[in-house]
């Protein structure tokens, strides 16, 4: 049972009745439709959507089934019936007549249901996806009805087909049948019981129908444009109400977090600025400082999301925006996934610092005892500025002074609970800075991370070049061979690197040590030397491995994904990938990014067997034609959904059961654009026009902030 709501006396409605209570339903096919299809209540049926619709005055002839036909509607005399088979292979085979062949229709499920429905010498309509076996057409468990059902309907209109189970096939429960009960329970409720949640003077602007209406028009539309017009309100509305939800959470934050005050620019920021930049800001950098600058004089907490390209100047951001915290009086911290990378902050941001009074260290796992102990007292009497580390920072051992400003790298990697316990380093929670090189689709961020305020970065520093990237087949290799010995006699370096077998650990060291030795072949010692490094290795030797890289006392390293994030060498000018087909686009994208960090010309090498996936194929292609990390990142949701992409698995905010991030950008931007529109002048959603809006999320309980608010 659920609760009742307190923020609102609402009465139950009709659509929250148990879907058993539905007439032709009952308890038994009641709990079939609870188990198999998630549908619980009226509700749940009601938005139970079909998949598409049949327009049952479209009929084919057998004939015009070929094998790029997918679904098809064809009418016939059923001719023959048999059963086949034993046990699994049991089917029930019916022989349909038109006038130009004969089409087999094939069950193997809910036989015994079929052979009552169906019988010899009656005229069928049959609806289904199509197939061929041994060179002849089939459909596997058609849609099927007699023939003079449906011309005495007389009716012009478009069927719906909805999803449905083998389970709930054998018990009666097919699509059609579904249709029936959605029928029969719009029958029931009227536009009392679907109000609005949408203001009447947007649907009014939009040309959108009322919610009654675009729910009976998805499921029995009159025509193909009241179908389209249904679906369009009912996708708006899903984008509509999220982008309401997170704004109000954003604005909500705004005004109720506390945060600290950076008053002031001071001589740390502009001596620096003025005298140790080691080049000019691009465009994109300079807006973000200004856009972090902004939040951090409000008085609130900032959390800003800062998505920038491989190679797009973040770390100079973030290290601005440090010294605007040890201006203010403040301390900051930034915190890395991997030792490898915070070690390389510490590098890097050391030296840019060190003509500058300012005291930074370094946090992990491996710091020594005495070193740690120095560290710990030097957080907590406040001479120690800037930390970067790992999660070693967040251990209740590290207390600092003032911290003002913690900034999170590659937040994906670390969990929301990591994240929050930064916050309680500080009486006041600190500023939170969250980076990440990569890139996210705009549409992802909008929902995935609407709450956040976010910063894109699109712009590359002068003088960076951009990475020629090529494919090569398997038997091309010599030849790539050659072109990384071509690479190194010019005094660069290069990466070979193989990809990470999920399931076997034990295969990806296999094929790491069959193509270090495949590599070593190539380039005999002591002319040339080789660094590896693997999961399975010891961080020490992993690290040494590295750093000899780093030095270019070696000039290829042989590695698995492990480095991925955040290893520069400025010298390495050629990064082959092998099975380069076994990645995804982001994370080929990623393994881009090690290479063209100095001012030479870079080079990608994509290596592949000879049979590729059509997908693999897609985004090989993809990965030769742009270095763009915003058109690689759309081009990946397009090709694997927005659940796949890392770090999204979690967010509630991408369930839509109609809305698609790929295919309805347009909706999604007109979402987004009237929600801020409405709580920009009205963020309490008090005016009466907003009414219907308020009421629906205070009922949804749990799910939005009004609870406090109201």
């Amino acid at each position: 049972m659920h609760k009742k709501n307190p923020d609102i006396n609402r009465q139950p409605s009709i659509l929250d009745s148990p879907i058993e209570y539905l007439k032709g339903v009952g308890p038994l096919k009641g709990d079939m439709l609870r188990k198999e299809l998630n549908i619980f209540t009226f509700r749940d049926l009601l938005e139970h959507f079909p998949l598409r619709h049949i327009d049952k005055t479209q009929v084919n002839l057998i004939r015009d089934i070929s094998y790029q036909t997918e679904f098809i509607q064809v009418a016939g005399t059923i001719i023959k019936m048999e059963i086949m088979g034993e046990k699994r292979s049991k089917r029930l085979v019916a022989h349909l007549k038109d006038s130009s062949g004969i089409l087999e229709l094939t069950w193997f499920q809910g036989i015994s249901w079929v052979e009552k429905t169906i019988s010899t010498g009656q005229k069928y309509l049959v609806y289904g996806r199509t197939g061929f076996f041994n060179g002849k057409a089939q459909m596997t468990h058609p849609e099927i009805e007699p023939l003079a059902d449906v011309n005495a309907e007389g009716k012009n209109f478009l069927e719906p087909i909805y999803p449905t189970t083998e389970k709930l096939k054998a018990k009666g429960l097919n699509a059609r049948q579904i249709g029936k009960l959605t029928g029969t329970l719009l029958a029931q409720i009227s536009e009392r019981d679907i109000p609005d949640n949408i203001p009447t003077y947007l649907l009014e602007k939009l040309k959108f129908p009322t919610r009654y209406k675009a729910l009976c028009d998805i499921h029995f539309p009159g025509n193909a444009a009241s179908h389209k017009s249904a679906v369009n309100r009912l996708k708006f509305e899903e984008f509509f109400i999220a982008q309401v939800r997170l704004n109000l959470t954003r604005l909500n934050r705004h005004k109720t977090s506390r945060g600290v005050v950076f008053e002031k620019v001071g001589d740390l920021f502009n001596s620096f600025y003025n005298e140790h930049l080691p080049f000019s800001l691009t465009g994109a950098q300079k807006r973000v400082i200004k856009e972090i600058r902004t939040d951090t004089m409000r008085g609130h907490q900032m959390n800003r999301l800062l998505q920038g390209d491989v190679g797009s100047g973040k770390t100079i951001v973030a290290l601005l925006c440090m010294l605007l915290a040890a201006d203010n009086g403040y301390q900051s911290c930034i915190m890395a996934p991997t030792e490898i990378l915070a070690q390389q902050h510490f590098n890097g941001l050391s030296v840019l610092l060190k003509d500058m009074p300012i005291e930074m260290r370094l946090l992990t796992g491996s710091t020594k005892t005495a070193e740690r102990k120095k560290i710990l007292k030097g957080l907590e009497d406040g001479s120690i500025h800037l930390l970067a580390g790992t999660h070693a920072v967040i251990e209740e051992k590290v207390q600092f002074k003032n911290l003002g400003l913690a900034i999170v790298d590659e937040q994906h990697r670390f969990g929301v609970a990591q994240r929050a316990a930064l916050w309680k380093k500080a009486a006041v929670p600190p500023h939170i800075l969250v980076m990440t090189a990569t890139p996210i689709p705009r549409t992802l961020a909008m929902t995935a991370y609407g709450d956040l305020d976010y910063s894109i970065m699109d712009e590359l520093p002068p003088g960076r070049q951009p990475i020629t990237t090529v494919h090569r087949y398997e038997t091309q290799r010599a030849n790539v061979m050659d072109f990384i010995r071509s690479e190194i006699d010019k005094g660069r370096q290069a990466y070979v690197i193989y990809p990470l077998i999920e399931e076997s650990e034990k295969l990806s060291y296999e094929d790491l040590m069959q193509g270090y030795e495949q590599v070593k072949s190539f380039f005999p010692e002591p002319k040339f030397y080789i660094s590896m490094v693997h999961g399975r290795m010891p961080a020490e030797q992993k690290e040494i491995n590295m750093q000899r890289f780093v030095k270019g006392d070696t000039q290829i390293m042989v590695s698995t994904t492990v480095i991925e994030v955040g290893v520069n060498v400025p010298n390495a000018s050629v990064m082959v990938i092998e099975s380069s087909e076994k990645f995804g686009l982001s994370q080929l994208h990623q393994l881009r990014g090690r290479v063209g960090r100095g001012s030479e010309k870079s080079f990608c090498i994509l290596l592949t067997g000879s049979k590729v996936s059509n997908d693999g194929r897609e985004r090989l292609k993809i990965m030769c034609a742009t270095n763009d990390g915003f058109k690689i990142a759309e081009k990946d949701l397009e090709l694997r959904g927005p659940g796949d992409i890392e770090g999204t698995r979690q967010s509630g905010v991408l369930n839509f059961k109609l809305a698609s991030l790929v295919n309805d950008k347009p909706l999604l931007e007109a979402a987004k654009h009237y929600a801020e529109k409405i709580l920009e002048k009205d963020e309490d959603l008090n005016h009466p026009k907003n009414q219907p809006l308020k009421d629906y999320l205070l009922s949804q309980k749990g799910k939005t902030i009004w609870s406090k608010i109201s």
